[in-house]
């Protein structure tokens, strides 16, 4: 997390500045995972998100809060009602579940077109990629047809939320974007 950290303090632009950054995606993507991972604590034990969790860090100013939303088909809807004032969106796919690309797809989509999200950054994660059946990112951005996204900035990156790999570079580029739409 000290990165995210030190990212965000050379990138302050006003101060005492909250940073809304929404994580969503399918059920067993791993959102909290990866949420945990930011936040420095232990992933070796990860329950189903039943609602949402949020963390909270207040630091240099900065007060940056990352809510992951459930990914179950029955609490999608109410993915909605956390739209607004978001900064980043933060999509995770599970780069090993083949069979769910067409429905991430679809659920990412929609997500595209909601107005409280139009223009806001979007990082994808194409997490699990320390699985050997996971697909490279490059091979997600063609199934998904993501260079057709024109609306907003986007960037895809391969990661393991398990090790970490992949995740700061996201980060990285999810705060850079922040920045440039905070001015």
């Amino acid at each position: 997390m000290m990165g995210l950290l030190s990212i965000l303090r050379k990138l302050k632009s006003a101060p005492d500045q909250e940073v809304r950054i929404l994580l969503l995606g399918l059920d067993n993507a791993g959102k909290t995972t990866l949420l945990k991972q930011l936040a420095s604590e232990d992933v070796s034990h990860i329950t189903p998100t039943q609602g949402f969790n949020i963390k909270s860090v207040q630091s240099q100013g900065f007060k940056l809060n990352v809510w992951d939303i459930g990914g179950q088909r029955k609490i999608r809807p109410y993915w909605r009602n956390y739209f607004e004032n978001t900064d980043v969106l933060i999509y995770v796919i599970d780069s090993a579940d083949r069979k769910r690309f067409e429905e991430t797809g679809q659920e990412m989509a929609e997500l595209l077109e909601e107005e409280k999200l139009a223009g806001v950054p979007l990082l994808i994660f194409a997490n699990k990629q320390d699985l050997l059946t996971a697909a490279p990112a490059s091979e997600i951005t063609e199934g998904l047809n993501l260079h057709v996204i024109r609306d907003r900035a986007w960037q895809i990156q391969a990661c393991s939320a398990v090790t970490g790999e992949g995740v700061q570079d996201g980060m990285t580029w999810a705060c850079r974007n922040i920045a440039t739409r905070k001015k």
